[in-house]
C-alpha cells in the first residue's frame, strides 16, 4: 500500500511540473496510508482511467487498454505496454505476441487464458510501440498498483524488461533473473521474457518454458 501511496504522490509531482512548478516540499510517505485514493472496484477504477489525461500518451492513443481477465486469479500477467492491435481494441496482448501468450497460458499451465489477469504498466500505447519514459511510467503505475490490490494474485509473472524494472525498481537484466521468485513488498514475482521478444528470438522459448513449468509448480503448491 506504502508504494501505492508513494507513486501517487510522485504523479502529483508530475502534475505540479506540468503547471508549471519548479519545487515543492512534498515527501516521500513512509507510513502506510490509511484510505486510497484510487477507487475500490476494478470497474470503478476502468472508469476513471479511461478519462485520464496525465501524460503525453493519452494524446496519441485510440484507446485506452486497462486490462482483462478474473479479478480473483491466482496469477497475474504484467506486460510493457499496448502495441497497434491493443490500441484499435483496447485489449491487452491481441497481436502476434498476444496469440503467444495464450498459448503459453493454455498450453503450460493448462488453464483459460479468462482465467488470469493480464496488464501493462503503461495503458496506453507509446507512440511507434517505443518504451514507456520513466514520467509516463510512473504516472500510470499507481492504476497497475491498484489492480494488483484488487486482484490480490498468489504470483505476477512480469513479461520483460520494462515490466520487472516499472514493478520492482530494479534494473538487473531479465535474463539474470527470470525464473526466480522474487518476494518485493507484499508482492511474489516471475520475471521471464516478453513474448514479442520470443518471438523474435525462438530460441529463447525454451527458457520461457522452463519459467512457466516453475509458474504451475508455484499455483499447484498455493
Amino acid at each position: 500500500m506504502r508504494d501505492l501511496h508513494n507513486a501517487l504522490k510522485l504523479r502529483e509531482l508530475y502534475i505540479l511540473k506540468g503547471l508549471g512548478y519548479r519545487y515543492t516540499d512534498m515527501e516521500i510517505s513512509e507510513i502506510e496510508p490509511e484510505v486510497c485514493e484510487l477507487p475500490e472496484s476494478m470497474e470503478a477504477l476502468r472508469e476513471m482511467v479511461q478519462e485520464c489525461h496525465l501524460c503525453e500518451l493519452s494524446k496519441t492513443r485510440r484507446k485506452v487498454v486497462f486490462g482483462e481477465g478474473d479479478t480473483n486469479a491466482s496469477v497475474m500477467f504484467v506486460g510493457e505496454g499496448p502495441g497497434a492491435m491493443e490500441d484499435s481494441t483496447g485489449r491487452p496482448f491481441v497481436g502476434r505476441s498476444g496469440e503467444l501468450l495464450t498459448k503459453m497460458i493454455e498450453n503450460v499451465l493448462h488453464i483459460p487464458r479468462r482465467s488470469v489477469y493480464i496488464a501493462n504498466i503503461v495503458k496506453c500505447r507509446p507512440p511507434l510501440n517505443r518504451v514507456p519514459t520513466t514520467s509516463e511510467a510512473i504516472v500510470c503505475r499507481p492504476y497497475l498498483m491498484k489492480q494488483i490490490d484488487i486482484v490480490s494474485p498468489s504470483l505476477i509473472v512480469t513479461l520483460g524488461a520494462t515490466a520487472y524494472r516499472y514493478l520492482t525498481d530494479d534494473e538487473t537484466p531479465v535474463g539474470k533473473v527470470r525464473g526466480n521468485i522474487i518476494r518485493h513488498r507484499g508482492m511474489t514475482i516471475l520475471p521471464t521474457y516478453h513474448p514479442s521478444y520470443l518471438l523474435r528470438n525462438p530460441s529463447a522459448k525454451r527458457e520461457a518454458y522452463s519459467d512457466l513449468l516453475k509458474v504451475a509448480e508455484f499455483l499447484s503448491n498455493s
